[in-house]
């Protein structure tokens, strides 16, 4: 599936504007009726300081030569959060780039150093795995896999049957309806993912491995497809995470989110309890029973990609004592 700037940009900035009440941008509406939502393509343009004309032409896609002041300009007046800000230099630096780099190609497997892997491993009071921009797990410690165990199990996390495929987040969250049952705050959760995946997006446009499970799960999944559509960015820093898990019971985990500046696209993600909380003792009984020797006969040591790829948690089978049922499907 190929990438058009163009829509890309006019969408993101339509769906921007269409989120800004009069009211919010102190603009006296005096009871009329409006027939769009949002402000008006002209009240946009003035409040960024710049012709009707020339914000209708950026609006039709159009960020090349813009500079970054202009930029700034209709950030403001549109009032963009830091990851909407960010998104629109990240449209506008591609509409710029020279036809040369537009070309979509398939980026190299992602290596995880042996630096790194060893500081997950030294990790023992918290789950932690590493990710890239596309949610591929590229590893994990002990604690990481056991809490997504379920992610590391599903068939349909690992895509198409290639070389070298890693289990991926968003595809399992989507397409695995067992997804539902993990995630309590499911919908919550759906809409971070697919705002992280369009931030990636904005990135990296011409990302061939993003550009096909974008494809993929906007075929496969209707609820993918309408929150893709939404044009929604975010920036994942921090915040709480609940789980319901197979054998620990229900979690709520506070995780912190490290980029790895050595390696570009590469995100740590660690996960602990609350000290003295019900969710430190089930996170306390999921590290003492992944580390049990009927627990650690299931996993296998990570495995490496024989051509030299990423280093990431073999698939592992998992027996859990129960499997919690009943809950509404989370895809189409």
């Amino acid at each position: 599936m190929g990438v058009d700037g163009k829509d890309d940009i006019r969408e993101f900035l339509i769906s921007r504007r269409a989120k800004v009440s009069p009211e919010q941008a102190g603009i006296p509406s005096y009871g009329e009726l409006r027939r769009v939502p949002g402000l008006r393509r002209e009240e946009v343009a003035q409040l960024a300081g710049v012709s009707t004309d020339y914000y209708t032409r950026l609006e039709r896609g159009s960020l090349r030569g813009v500079s970054d002041s202009v930029l700034e300009a209709v950030a403001s007046a549109l009032q963009l959060d830091e990851a909407e800000r960010a998104h629109l230099m990240d449209l506008a630096r591609t509409a710029n780039a020279p036809s040369r780099r537009r070309t979509p190609r398939r980026p190299s497997q992602q290596r995880v150093r042996p630096g790194v892997l060893r500081l997950l491993d030294g990790m023992t009071g918290a789950a932690a795995i590493l990710q890239n921009g596309r949610s591929d797990v590229l590893a994990a410690n002990l604690l990481g896999k056991a809490l997504y165990a379920d992610v590391f199990n599903s068939e349909v996390s690992y895509g198409p049957d290639v070389p070298g495929r890693l289990p991926n987040q968003a595809r399992y969250l989507f397409l695995d309806r067992g997804a539902g049952d993990l995630y309590p705050d499911w919908n919550a959760v759906a809409a971070t993912t697919v705002a992280m995946l369009r931030s990636e997006s904005g990135r990296n446009p011409h990302d061939r491995a993003l550009n096909e499970l974008v494809g993929e799960l906007t075929t496969r999944s209707g609820l993918f497809a309408a929150l893709w559509a939404g044009h929604d960015v975010r920036i994942h820093t921090t915040g709480t995470k609940r789980f319901h898990h197979a054998v620990a019971g229900d979690l709520s985990l506070q995780f912190e989110t490290l980029h790895l500046p050595g390696d570009e696209g590469q995100t740590l993600f660690a996960f602990t309890a609350e000290p003295g909380s019900a969710s430190a003792s089930a996170l306390a009984f999921l590290a003492s029973w992944a580390s049990a020797p009927s627990a650690a006969a299931t996993e296998t040591a990570s495995a490496g990609d024989p051509a030299g790829g990423a280093t990431v948690p073999a698939r592992h089978h998992v027996q859990a004592e129960s499997r919690i049922t009943g809950k509404t499907e989370p895809h189409e």
